[in-house]
């Protein structure tokens, strides 16, 4: 990276004790937005304060997130630019909380990571923790279970979260990019992911959120409260059952996936509604249409 060209610019130094640095950068696969409902709750709860912004006309495709035109009476006054932030804040107890928020950069990848890795060692983070969510055969019945990935140095961190086994390949975000940054820099890092029944993946599910919140709490030994999502997580739910009661296709699925995940059931063998089809319907439903 080109030292002579600061991609990030400090607003603050305050004296900070080993801090958490907590990254969900939107833009990567998030479902139900589990990671972008945590953060912004998490950035409400801590009552965070601007610490750092990054050099978006390097990291950020302007025609990709393009910005947004303030007109009043068909004067534009302003232009809002979309930005990637560090903030500061503190967990419950009163630990020191670094976040990492914005668009996950379209640019430079390399120079960002160095970046944000320089970031954690100007601040001494003792620990990085990405936040995520994606679709999952998984019923929304039962309660949401969150896995882990991480870098071969921080492994010793996946059995407090919880792993799936075997052996894939999948798009990488820029987190796994950070992950293997964070290896190189010799600083834990872990990324928590949520399972989000598929069939709620594309609209809002408090749930993932408050499960994310919990894992970060438990990994990072951080005194964090997820009640308000718990509670706008139940009223999610009885408008979902509401619509599954109703529909014995929908029901026969959400069956089927019960019995996946409980092992004493016997799976149910029936021809059932795709989750794009449930998806719309409960879309649908959420907004008051009829099915």
């Amino acid at each position: 990276m080109d030292h002579d060209y600061e991609r990030i610019i400090y607003l603050a130094e305050p004296p900070l004790s080993e801090p958490v640095l907590v990254v969900a950068l939107e833009g990567w696969i998030d479902a139900g937005v589990g990671a972008g409902t945590a953060m912004s709750t998490l950035l409400g709860e801590c009552e965070t304060e601007l610490l750092a912004t990054f050099d978006t006309e390097y990291f950020i495709d302007q025609r990709a997130r393009r910005p947004m035109a303030h007109i009043i009476d068909g004067v534009t006054t302003e232009l809002t630019w979309p930005e990637i932030q560090l903030r500061v804040g503190h967990d419950g107890d009163g630990a020191d909380l670094l976040f990492l928020v914005g668009p996950e950069p379209d640019l430079h990848w390399s120079d960002f990571v160095e970046t944000v890795t320089d970031a954690a060692a100007r601040f001494d983070v003792r620990l990085v923790v990405g936040l995520g969510a994606f679709p999952a055969p998984t019923p929304h019945t039962r309660p949401i279970r969150v896995i882990g990935t991480a870098p071969q140095s921080s492994a010793h961190l996946l059995p407090t979260v919880g792993t799936m086994p075997g052996e894939i390949e999948v798009p990488a975000g820029v987190m796994g990019a950070l992950e293997l940054g964070f290896a190189d820099v010799d600083v834990d890092v872990v990324t928590i992911w949520a399972r989000v029944p598929h069939y709620v993946a594309s609209m809002s599910y408090p749930l993932a959120a408050a499960a994310l919140i919990d894992g970060l709490a438990r990994v990072a030994g951080l005194t964090l409260d997820a009640g308000s999502l718990r509670e706008s997580a139940e009223d999610a739910r009885s408008r979902i059952d509401a619509l599954i009661e109703n529909n014995p296709e929908h029901r026969l699925m959400v069956e089927q996936l019960e019995s996946v995940v409980d092992p004493d059931e016997e799976p149910i063998a029936e021809e059932l509604p795709s989750a794009e089809e449930l998806a719309a319907e409960l879309e649908r439903f959420l907004r008051g249409e009829d099915s």
